[in-house]
């Protein structure tokens, strides 16, 4: 892989990480909640989608039109039912209720699914590519990284130009002071929570079309979009694409000089960044 592909691909690759980044950016922007089981709820949409694909017999780059719709639900009842319980009492229960929540889902997909790798199958579209100058553009991470741009930009229009929006965005900012103003804060977390469910539900997705995925894959994946969200800016949603790009960059370049070296080296750059700029590159006082 020359210098320029390795850029190129890695550029990609960051709309992947994008996808995981911008729920766990969009949880802590409003609610200041990590979501320790965010990686494994992406998992469970992929595997959901697995299911459903033969059953319904939608093709599969359609099958979001049913998972991230329920996923969305899901988000929002879990939020008002779960999580706002332990943020009542303080945010060490909110990040323990995660924890035990990505267990239980970890330990129930192996229950029903075994270790087993699966994945979606789209066909020849997962290979297929064009070039551009001897710049090689997979279709698939093409289509993935627009799925990341339209999912932020449409995150970025309900917070910014929808009335429903700018009261979640006020709760985030000042959650007294929107009450006073009439806002129930935990309806407007609960569709915080339904957004950041639908858009790590169809990182999923992505995920099971890019590679195969097993119960045991939603960790790592959380650790990248954490990565990301930190990178990008804390508050920040476009921050979280810049920071996917930077992970992406930084394993396929790694990856030039060695695999292993390739894997580790996001891991470094995170570690540079919040050691020299530990609020980000491009930090929000609130979630924008």
């Amino acid at each position: 892989m020359t210098y320029a592909n390795a850029l190129v691909q890695g550029l990609l690759l960051g709309g992947l990480f994008a996808l995981f980044a911008c729920g766990l950016s969009l949880m802590f922007g409003v609610m200041e909640v990590i979501n320790l089981a965010h990686g494994d709820i992406a998992v469970a949409a992929a595997y959901l989608a697995v299911v459903l694909v033969p059953l319904t017999h939608i093709p599969a780059v359609w099958i979001f039109v049913l998972v991230v719709p329920a996923f969305m639900v899901g988000g929002y009842f879990g939020q008002r039912l779960l999580i706002q319980r332990s943020l009542d009492e303080g945010p060490v229960t909110t990040l323990l209720v995660t924890f035990g929540l990505s267990v239980v889902l970890e330990n129930v997909l192996l229950e029903v699914f075994t270790g087993n790798d699966q994945s979606l199958n789209i066909g020849s579209l997962v290979s297929g590519s064009f070039s551009v100058r001897g710049v090689i553009l997979p279709y698939l991470s093409i289509m993935i990284l627009g799925a990341a741009l339209v999912a932020l930009a449409a995150v970025q229009f309900f917070l910014s130009r929808t009335k429903t929006g700018r009261m979640v965005r006020a709760v985030a900012d000042d959650r007294e002071a929107a009450q006073l103003v009439g806002a129930d804060y935990r309806h407007l977390f609960g569709i915080a929570a339904a957004l950041a469910s639908g858009t790590v539900a169809l990182a999923g997705l992505a995920l099971s079309m890019y590679t195969t995925v097993n119960p045991n894959t939603g960790p790592s994946y959380l650790l990248y979009g954490f990565a990301a969200v930190v990178i990008g800016g804390l508050g920040s949603l476009w921050g979280t694409l810049l920071g996917g790009m930077v992970l992406g960059v930084a394993m396929t370049m790694g990856s030039l000089v060695d695999p292993d070296f390739g894997a580790m080296l996001p891991y470094l750059v995170f570690l540079a960044v919040l050691a020299f700029r530990p609020r980000g590159l491009f930090p929000k006082k609130a979630i924008a």
